[in-house]
């Protein structure tokens, strides 16, 4: 017979199951419980080798000390109360729960019925308490010691208005990468390897974001059909990396992979998804939230309290207008900050988190927590700046300290490069760090952060390659993803033979990624667009674990390489493509030029008119290097060369009439999209000659 062990009262605080040294103290918030049973298993995680009621409840927490209890021991939780859907209280003992604050987890997750917490076909549905055990089929969570020798590891801390970020996915951007060993591809230590690395540092990227790594569950129709949650949007549990990305341990893997991004000067942010869990709506499975405190976790419907507030679209919102949710997304941030060293966070579907009784607050506990907290106000704040709420498209909304994707950068850029008409004002904003959106309460251009493709989406070679979506192997019968793609296929839809098609696509791509690159704000390189990845027309490839989304390191296309590197050596050198400050439009004294100066192709500066031409397809720009002087951490000012740059989305060929003696005799190609290799030596053009800025191209001219 094995003893009982001993029980202490413990404390309240901290939440989770948590080492001291001596014992593990034990902390679970539930508001509405009427018991609390902690679950030990033996080293395997299948047996229960005893139970042990949590003695004491202080202030909505339960809690209990362990003295003979350590590390490596293996937990769950059972939760009694009332199961009351129509009231919001889905408790149900049967069902062995996952502890929020889990750092650590062992063994797989496996569907089954038992993990419903009501009676399956019935014909009240959710109404009926399901009494079956659900404990063989969960992963148990772990008792962690969370040392590591961090040496002398130090946060690169990147200024905003220097960043560079990557977009990739841990899994994907290796599993084909021929210089990581078998072993470690696909996993957080297959992306420290220093082949990836220095392909990472080829690019100028200095931080990485990375998809999400929080544990997830595979939804169960995804099972069912033979595929899985690629992407990782379908958390359950907060503190813990997803077992598929480790390779031996957890913490060990994930924090060796962030040191070694360090010492290459690189940041790593953490692309997050709290606004909703894998437990879905009321039909949903009981794993952790749902039946720990239903009523508190979840945002439910005012006087219907069965149904779920659905702001995210995957079935439930999480509910931060509660003090304890709150606190458990705060608790969330900063232990990746402070105990895993991550340097910002990506806000999945932010809207919804700052979301209040009224709807989006600009000013809700979420954003006022973030903004005063000590260490998350000083580690990047980046924001997806809607969800799918009637009201929840808050581009610009988000308050001073936060940069958001913009949306309408991606979509302006997309449809100017397609040769959509009466764009010029648009895009104009959007070249310049869209001040009509971020321009207020001191904000920034890197409050913009400039994306043309990401994860969701094509890729930047299947925008140039597809007018329609091709998502059939999603085996929805291709009604998943958006249509609202602006694309143009070139003339030929997919893979073709045609030199011709091939050429001009490859154009677009480098018209794309010349945009974005030397545009205001924060650039955001989705992985493998720099040489021309493709996904074969699939925009929803949140389900392909396999060769459509993951990179293909062998057929690297080299010329696109080097043309993005070029890109990211002109802008990381000169400071005039990524100002801390929006342009005025104005001279400093002693200054010839403007900050920035629109021109027409005959030369002369843009007036009313030009701006309003409806067929307009081109646009030109001199960044006055002189004007546009920076001021530095001494006070004292940076002067940058001055550059015209001139986008040209017609079909035909525009001549620019380069600007006048007055600033300077000659002019220096240093980027012209309609060749494909750097120019050496590089073109020179005296002023007031008539450049030749070919169709659907970019080019950038220095003055000498």
């Amino acid at each position: 017979m094995i003893p009982r062990r001993r029980i202490w009262p413990g404390s309240s605080y901290p939440l989770g199951a948590t080492w001291d040294g001596n014992g593990v103290n034990f902390a679970l918030f539930s508001a509405h419980a009427e018991k609390v049973e902690l679950c030990l298993f033996d080293r395997r995680g299948i047996r229960e080798i005893e139970r042990i009621e949590l003695p004491e409840y202080t202030d909505e927490v339960w809690h209990g000390y362990l003295p003979d209890a350590r590390p490596g021991q293996l937990y769950g939780y059972r939760v009694y109360g009332a199961y009351d859907p129509m009231r919001g209280h889905r408790f149900n003992p049967h069902k062995l729960l996952m502890d929020p604050y889990a750092k650590g987890l062992a063994g797989p997750f496996e569907w089954s019925d038992t993990h419903f917490g009501f009676r399956l076909g019935s014909s009240r549905q959710d109404l009926i308490i399901d009494r079956r055990d659900n404990a063989r089929f969960m992963p148990k969570c772990r008792v962690v010691d969370t040392a590591f020798t961090w040496k002398d590891d130090r946060r690169p801390k990147v200024p905003w208005s220097e960043t560079v970020l990557y977009e990739l996915h841990v899994r994907g951007f290796t599993m084909s990468h021929p210089q990581v060993p078998q072993p470690l591809r696909g996993t957080f230590l297959g992306l420290a390897q220093p082949a990836v690395i220095d392909h990472l540092r080829r690019l100028g990227i200095t931080s990485v974001e990375l998809l999400p790594v929080h544990t997830s569950v595979d939804e169960r129709h995804l099972v069912e059909k033979g595929l899985r949650n690629y992407w990782g949007y379908n958390p359950i549990n907060y503190f813990t990396a997803d077992p598929r990305y480790v390779s031996s341990s957890p913490h060990g893997d994930f924090k060796t992979m962030v040191q070694r991004l360090h010492d290459a000067g690189m940041e790593v942010i953490l692309d997050v998804v709290y606004n909703h869990t894998a437990e879905g709506n009321h039909m949903g499975p009981t794993l952790s939230f749902k039946g720990i405190d239903n009523a508190s976790y979840y945002r439910l419907e005012p006087g219907a309290e069965r149904w779920y507030q659905n702001f995210s679209g995957c079935g439930n919102t999480l509910n931060l207008h509660h003090p304890r949710v709150l606190q458990m997304v705060m608790d969330s941030l900063r232990y990746w900050a402070e105990e895993m060293h991550v340097d910002g966070f990506r806000f999945d579907l932010a809207a919804s988190l700052a979301r209040e009784v009224r709807g989006f607050d600009g000013g809700s506990a979420f954003l006022d927590a973030v903004r005063q907290d000590p260490v998350l106000s000083r580690v990047k704040m980046i924001a997806e700046p809607w969800d799918l709420g009637g009201d929840g498209y808050r581009l610009g909304g988000f308050p001073p300290g936060w940069s958001e994707w913009n949306g309408r950068y991606r979509d302006t850029v997309r449809r100017f490069w397609r040769g959509d008409s009466g764009l010029i004002g648009e895009m104009a904003s959007r070249l310049t760090g869209s001040s009509d959106l971020f321009g207020w309460g001191g904000r920034r251009p890197w409050a913009s952060l400039n994306f043309v493709t990401c994860h969701d989406g094509f890729t930047a070679a299947d925008l140039v390659a597809y007018d329609r979506k091709h998502n059939d192997a999603n085996a929805e019968g291709n009604r998943d993803g958006t249509d609202a793609n602006y694309s143009w296929n070139c003339g030929v839809e997919g893979p073709t033979e045609q030199p011709l098609v091939n050429a001009l696509r490859r154009r677009q791509m480098r018209n794309l990624l010349a945009t974005m690159m030397l545009s205001q704000g924060v650039p955001m390189l989705l992985a493998g667009d720099e040489f021309g990845r493709s996904q074969g027309g699939n925009n929803n490839a949140y389900c392909q674990d396999n060769e459509i989304s993951w990179v293909d390191w062998t057929s690297i296309d080299e010329e696109m390489l080097e043309f993005v590197c070029l890109l990211s050596e002109l802008r990381r050198s000169h400071p005039v493509f990524r100002r801390p400050r929006f342009f005025e439009g104005k001279r400093l004294p002693g200054i010839r030029i403007k900050d920035i100066t629109w021109v027409t192709p005959e030369g002369f500066e843009m007036t009313h008119a030009d701006w309003n031409m409806p067929y307009a397809r081109s646009i030109g720009f001199i960044l006055g290097g002189e004007a546009c002087a920076l001021d530095n951490m001494t006070g004292e000012y940076d002067m940058d060369d001055t550059f015209l740059v001139m986008l040209n989305a017609y079909h035909e060929t525009v001549p620019y009439i380069l600007p006048p003696a007055a600033l300077g005799r000659s002019w220096e190609v240093v980027v012209d999209t309609a060749k494909p290799k750097r120019v050496r030596p590089a073109e020179v053009w005296e002023a007031g000659s008539a450049f030749p800025l070919q169709p659907r191209a970019v080019a950038v001219l220095r003055r000498l």
